[in-house]
């Protein structure tokens, strides 16, 4: 069954105003933290509050949503208490405060993506390579905020980013009531416990190895763009660097369907485990110089684009019927989630003592040690029970 057009839309619109959503906070909610006067190690760990919660919202609602088989509802609701929960925002700008917020904002607002993954999932039955073609929606929201937003702030500040991460949010809980029910189905529970899946070497080794990958990129996300206005370089300059590694990642998406066919998940996988420490080395190296940070932004296409297809389509290989939602947010609190919390915690320590440069070149090495994991232990194929 294809795809039908309306549907088509209805989906994407989802991806692109969640991902324009993180479009916004990604690049700069630490800039606007420090705009506050809190130090390297308050921003890293308020940011790591956001990515810690990705390791148990997604799998509460991830079992809810397989035994009750109604994951748009479960989008819908987390979407709109994520919005309502953010409203604290405005209220105080104690860390304390803040950091209670952006646990109840997160725990709900991380409960939306995976639920509405296996949704997307569901639709494409047979035809898995289409996803980059809906995802890159998310992407190209990303590009519009995060390239909208540094002309915006270079002029008037940050403080206005909370108003607009508001309006944001709500236009996720708006994008879920256009997309029904049906699209989720109803699962049946006779299935293989999940506990055989989660002991099969490859399953561990995939996920260690996206827990890796997301670890490299926690100073990423948490510093790059504090590290680049260290470096000189004007907010809206640092908002077109965002947006070129995006725009990179949409042009490999919309690719994918033939690499895919062509290469192999495993061989492409561990290309983009490479090319993200070669990225982490230029970036940590070769900081004054705008063209290799040009260059450096372009491998996003490796380091975002072709992990996260590849990923989330063994995720899929591995977790069939009704595991789908529960991989799903495996995928997305072990990777996004603990090693996403653990690389901004651990780089807001390592800013302070060892500085940015070579932060980032830790990262390239958690990104290496991953390339060894996936090499050993994963595999392309459906796993045998």
């Amino acid at each position: 069954m294809s795809l039908q057009k309306p549907l088509y839309w209805r989906l994407s619109g989802f991806y692109f105003f969640y991902f324009a959503s993180l479009g916004a906070l990604i690049p700069y909610w630490g800039l606007y933290l420090d705009s506050l006067g809190f130090s390297a190690t308050d921003i890293g760990s308020l940011m790591a509050i956001i990515m810690a919660t990705k390791v148990i919202s997604p799998n509460i609602w991830g079992w809810i949503a397989d035994h009750t088989g109604k994951r748009m509802a479960i989008v819908r609701l987390g979407s709109l208490l994520a919005a309502m929960s953010f409203v604290g925002i405005f209220f105080t700008e104690h860390f304390w405060w803040l950091a209670l917020v952006m646990l109840c904002f997160s725990f709900f607002w991380n409960a939306a993506l995976p639920q509405f993954e296996a949704t997307t999932f569901h639709h494409l039955q047979s035809e898995t390579h289409r996803y980059s073609s809906i995802r890159l929606w998310g992407s190209i929201g990303f590009i519009l905020a995060v390239w909208g937003l540094g002309e915006v702030f270079g002029e008037i500040g940050v403080r206005l980013l909370p108003h607009i991460l508001l309006a944001l949010f709500v236009g996720i809980w708006l994008s879920s009531l256009f997309v029904p029910e049906e699209a989720a189905g109803h699962l049946k529970l006779e299935h293989e416990p999940l506990r055989k899946l989660l002991l099969h070497p490859a399953v561990i080794g995939l996920l260690i190895s996206c827990f890796l990958m997301q670890a490299s990129h926690g100073p990423y996300y948490t510093f790059y763009s504090i590290y680049m206005t260290e470096q000189g370089y004007e907010l809206w300059v640092i908002g077109a660097m965002w947006a070129v590694g995006v725009i990179a990642e949409v042009l490999v998406f919309l690719r994918m369907h033939k690499l895919v066919p062509r290469y192999g998940l495993k061989p492409l996988l561990i290309a983009s485990l490479v090319l993200a420490s070669f990225r982490w080395v230029l970036i940590g190296l070769f900081p004054q110089s705008g063209l290799i940070m040009f260059v450096a932004q372009c491998l996003h296409a490796a380091s975002f684009g072709i992990y996260h297809a590849t990923a989330i389509q063994l995720i899929h290989t591995y977790f069939k019927g009704p595991h789908q939602g529960k991989g799903q947010a495996l995928y997305s609190s072990l990777s996004f989630g603990a090693g996403g919390a653990v690389g901004s915690f651990l780089s807001g320590y390592t800013w302070e003592t060892i500085g940015g440069s070579m932060t980032f070149v830790f990262s390239a090495i958690a990104s290496l040690l991953a390339v060894i994991v996936v090499w050993r232990y994963v595999q392309e194929q459906e796993l045998s029970p």
